[in-house]
């Protein structure tokens, strides 16, 4: 599918922190990135990056307090989510961007059948007589690939599987015709085969549908066969955003190699699999310096000086990395030679 150049969202500056009894979390810090109409961008990351924190702030559905977006613009179709009037935004949240949760089961009414619950997303962005949108419920059913769906708008969310429940949860995301469609992780809770099935299904529907989606994940093999670019979080700040094949094929920030190392090979069996020494960064603390220094083995003097801004590299892609100066290719090289070029390695 061709994919527009012309972003349908644009992100600049978005900086969240959350204020609790230990301190004040910095749990998004500066986040800019744009989604082009039709694209399908991939948000990679272990737990706690900002995955998800980020793409909440930008529909407003963090809890406030104790979160508080401090800064940044998340431009669509000409408005700023961030400061637009809680009522429009409304309008925008379910309707022109939908949303796909973890849990379907935590995320559906459960008194509610599901016929109502989808009703209910169509009554509140394009009413209409209850009928026709009965008659919508069932399409969205059956669009998704719910068999048996006039039996299946009867029933509750818990009479449902987890593979239904996700499917009903898309199916409410679809129901308006968004533009963009933000999923969180929403295959996590689901084994393998209906894994496999939900992938397919949301590649389908991008093809027929043309929206653009976001899809959060921690899965890398969930993300090679879905998504046109990746953006990779770590410690709340985009570190890298490339095309797919380029990410796969030459990751450049120390952290895309550390998680691609770690992904376990059909050829390595027998092996240790690889880890990323040290523990994530501690959110508590404003980012003065690269997150991943200290856990990093190409780090060297500027790296606790200065935390590196998300920056062109080339022509598709951008790094957030001192060592990105460096006129070698990382990871091309042992890390007593990056160092020495360098000159200040650890």
């Amino acid at each position: 599918m061709t994919v527009d150049p012309t972003p349908v969202l644009r992100v600049t500056d978005l900086t969240t922190r959350f204020n609790t009894q230990d301190g004040t979390v910095h749990a998004v810090n500066g986040v800019s990135f744009d989604l082009a109409d039709g694209e399908v961008l991939g948000v990679v990351g272990e737990s706690g990056s900002g995955k998800s924190v980020t793409m909440m702030s930008l529909l407003r559905l963090i809890p406030t307090p104790p979160g508080e977006i401090l800064a940044g613009q998340a431009i669509f179709e000409g408005d700023d989510l961030l400061s637009m009037d809680l009522g429009d935004l409304r309008k925008v949240r379910g309707g022109k961007v939908g949303f796909i949760f973890q849990d379907p089961m935590t995320s559906l009414n459960p008194v509610v059948t599901v016929g109502d619950q989808i009703v209910e997303s169509l009554a509140v962005h394009q009413p209409g007589r209850r009928k026709a949108m009965r008659l919508r419920a069932l399409e969205l059913l059956q669009l998704v690939g719910i068999p048996s769906p006039e039996e299946r708008l009867r029933c509750y969310p818990y009479e449902l599987s987890g593979g239904m429940r996700q499917r009903v949860m898309i199916a409410i995301a679809l129901a308006c015709n968004p533009k963009v469609l933000v999923a969180d992780e929403p295959t996590t809770a689901l084994d393998v085969t209906i894994q496999a099935q939900i992938l397919e299904l949301v590649k389908g529907l991008r093809e027929k549908l043309g929206m653009a989606v976001i899809w959060i994940t921690h899965d890398l093999g969930v993300v090679a066969g879905l998504v046109d670019r990746v953006l990779v979080m770590y410690g709340g700040q985009i570190v890298e955003d490339a095309p797919v094949d380029e990410f796969y094929a030459q990751p450049r920030h120390p952290y895309s190699q550390g998680l691609l190392a770690s992904l376990p090979s059909a050829t390595s069996r027998g092996d240790k699999l690889v880890n990323i020494q040290g523990q994530p960064p501690d959110l508590r603390s404003a980012p003065a310096s690269c997150s991943f220094a200290p856990r990093c083995p190409h780090a060297f003097d500027r790296c606790d000086r200065e935390n590196p801004v998300l920056a062109a590299v080339s022509a598709t892609r951008k790094v957030a990395c001192w060592l990105d100066e460096v006129p070698v290719l990382v990871g091309a090289q042992s890390d007593e030679t990056a160092k020495g070029q360098v000159g200040h390695g650890r």
